[in-house]
């Protein structure tokens, strides 16, 4: 529905409910952070710049390029190839994914790594976002 949608809206609309399925499959997999991740940063930022950008753009009917049926055709040849690429990469795939244990990818196993064998990483980090922060205000209060 996000390709097939005439309606720009609904189509981002539509993409937002994509980006809450993919963060279930994450659940799913035991990937509880990614999910939250995915949640906040895709369907909550991203989404509201697309919906933003849209909306500045104004865009209307007689705005739209006129659609040239060389690039339906290359387009189908595309998806096609990709289709029989990924049916023969799966046909080649003698083993699925399984996970070994029950705790890969929770939030309490992250936090534990982060705070015990990349601490110095970590606040280095926490330092030039801090930075990066400030420097964002500094130039937005600017006086012109």
């Amino acid at each position: 529905m996000v390709i097939t949608s005439k309606n720009v809206i609904h189509s981002i609309l539509f993409l937002i409910i994509t980006f809450f399925s993919i963060s279930g499959h994450y659940v799913l997999l035991n990937a509880q952070f990614l999910a939250i991740v995915n949640i906040i940063v895709y369907a909550g930022a991203i989404m509201v710049l697309f919906l933003f950008v849209v909306m500045l753009m104004n865009l209307n009917a007689d705005s739209e390029p006129q659609r040239n049926k060389y690039l339906l055709y290359g387009g189908t040849i595309a998806g096609a190839s990709l289709l029989l690429v990924l049916v023969a990469a799966l046909k080649t795939s003698n083993d699925m994914v399984q996970l070994k244990n029950g705790n890969i990818g929770l939030i309490h196993n992250l936090g534990k790594a982060l705070f015990t064998n990349y601490v110095f990483p970590f606040e280095i980090s926490s330092v030039l976002f801090l930075s990066a922060m400030i420097g964002a205000v500094i130039i937005s209060k600017r006086e012109h």
